[in-house]
Order: structure tokens, then C-alpha cells, then sequence
């Protein structure tokens, strides 16, 4: 009987344990939101770091993102041939190329290479600053972590996200429609009719909206996570991983989330 009653109380100890845990961190994580709005006061401290590390993860990131474009563009052109070749006008191929890279490809392409990126950079600065006790020298000094360490990198990632994302939603389609003139025989006007056919203001709000959606996740998450790292190296490989694999579901989630309610919706 006693053995029987472990075995029941197993699974409901692991279901509480798993609840108190995540209960533990949305606390913390708000908590967190609530200091770097607090923080915002002091402008002073977060101005220039804050410049610098947009300049650092933008020009950084620039590249990557940009190949990474171009080649969603490219084989979007690709298959749109594939498909469409034979039964539907070519102007098509613009409005799909278009349209896709705007609502989809660019925005979650682009925060999904950031979030293992800077996601990844953000954790591990912070995660080694926090078990070699830089962090507990900052306090102890009387200085704020949040002003000096965590919102610089947030206020970084809100201002770059959405620039790259435009730049990605831009190259894509410029490549796109390289690729489609090539191999489709697409010409300029066709692409264009295609393209201003089936586009929507809302569109490029959308694809906005989106990129600040996901710059929010990339940042804030892989900061908390790195600001209470624990168990020294170790413990700042175990914070790294699972800030990317935290922001890039995020992403995913928000990306549903977006699209139920700002295009579904209307």
C-alpha cells in the first residue's frame, strides 16, 4: 500500500514542482520588466551604452541577416516557378514573393537568427558577470545592474530588430525578384503589378508590429535568464542554451499570437 501510494504521489509532486517553478519565474520575470521600467529614469547611465550596443549587435548581425534574406527570397522565387508555372499569370510570382518575405519570412527569419545570436551573447555576458560576482560588485557599490547591464541590451535589441527586419523584408524581395527574372522570365512590370495588386498598408504595420513583438522576446528573455544564472561554467552553457531555445519558441508563440489577432481578427 505504501509503495502504491508513492508511485500516486509521484507524478502529482513532479506536476507541483513544475507549477511552483514556473510561478517562480513568471514572478521573477516581472519583477525584472517592472525594474527596467523603473530604470528608465536614469537615462543618463543607460544612454551611451545603449548606443553602443545597438551599434555592436547591428553591424554585427547586419550580414548575417542580409545572406540569410536573400536566400529565403531566392527560394521562394524558386518554388512560386515550381508551383505556378504554367497555371497561374507571373504577376503572381511577385505578389507571393511580396508578401511573403513582408508578413512571414523576414520578420521571424530575422528573429530567429538574432535569438541564437544575441540571445546567445546576452546570456553568457551576463551569466559569467553574475557567477564571477561582477554583478554583486555592482550592488555592492551602490550602482543599479538593471540600468547599467540590462537595459542597454534591451533598449539595443528594440531599436535594431526592426531595422534589420526591414532591411531582411527589402532583400528578399530585390532577390526574389532577380531570381525570378532569370529563371521564370518575370518581367519588372509583372512583378510590380504583383506586388502593388496584392499589397495592403497594414502589411508593412504588420511585419513592424511583429518585429517588436520578437525583439522584445530575443532580449528580454535571454537577459533574465543569463541575470540569474547559477553552478559557475557549467551553469552559464546550461543559461546560453536554453535562452535560445526560450527566445526562438517565444518567437513561434508570438508569431501565432500576431497573426490571430491583427490579421485573422480584422
Amino acid at each position: 500500500m505504501a509503495n502504491r501510494a508513492e508511485l500516486t504521489l509521484d507524478p502529482l509532486r513532479l506536476v507541483a514542482r513544475s507549477s511552483l517553478r514556473s510561478l517562480d519565474h513568471v514572478g521573477r520575470f516581472s519583477f525584472l520588466v517592472v525594474d527596467l521600467l523603473r530604470g528608465l529614469a536614469e537615462w543618463r547611465i543607460w544612454v551611451s551604452r545603449t548606443l553602443e550596443q545597438a551599434v555592436a549587435v547591428g553591424y554585427g548581425s547586419l550580414f548575417i541577416v542580409l545572406l540569410v534574406a536573400g536566400f529565403a527570397g531566392a527560394v521562394t522565387s524558386l518554388q512560386t516557378g515550381y508551383q505556378f508555372t504554367g497555371t497561374l499569370p507571373l504577376y503572381y510570382a511577385g505578389a507571393v514573393i511580396s508578401e511573403s518575405m513582408i508578413l512571414e519570412l523576414g520578420p521571424v527569419l530575422t528573429a530567429l537568427i538574432l535569438a541564437g545570436r544575441i540571445g546567445a551573447r546576452y546570456a553568457a555576458e551576463l551569466g559569467t558577470m553574475r557567477v564571477t560576482e561582477q554583478i554583486d560588485a555592482l550592488e555592492s557599490l551602490g550602482r543599479s545592474p538593471v540600468s547599467h547591464l540590462l537595459l542597454p541590451r534591451v533598449l539595443a535589441g528594440l531599436l535594431v530588430v526592426p531595422a534589420l527586419t526591414m532591411f531582411a523584408n527589402a532583400t528578399g524581395i530585390v532577390v526574389g525578384y532577380m531570381v525570378a527574372k532569370g529563371s521564370l522570365g518575370l518581367t519588372y512590370g509583372d512583378f510590380e503589378y504583383g506586388a502593388r495588386y496584392f499589397f495592403r498598408p497594414l502589411d508593412l504595420w504588420y511585419s513592424l508590429v511583429k518585429s517588436y513583438c520578437f525583439a522584445a522576446a530575443v532580449t528580454l528573455i535571454p537577459c533574465y535568464i543569463g541575470f540569474n544564472t547559477q553552478q559557475g561554467a557549467e551553469g552559464v552553457g546550461r543559461a546560453t542554451t536554453t535562452a535560445v531555445v526560450s527566445a526562438s519558441v517565444a518567437i513561434l508563440l508570438l508569431d501565432a499570437l500576431t497573426t490571430r489577432l491583427l490579421l485573422v481578427a480584422k
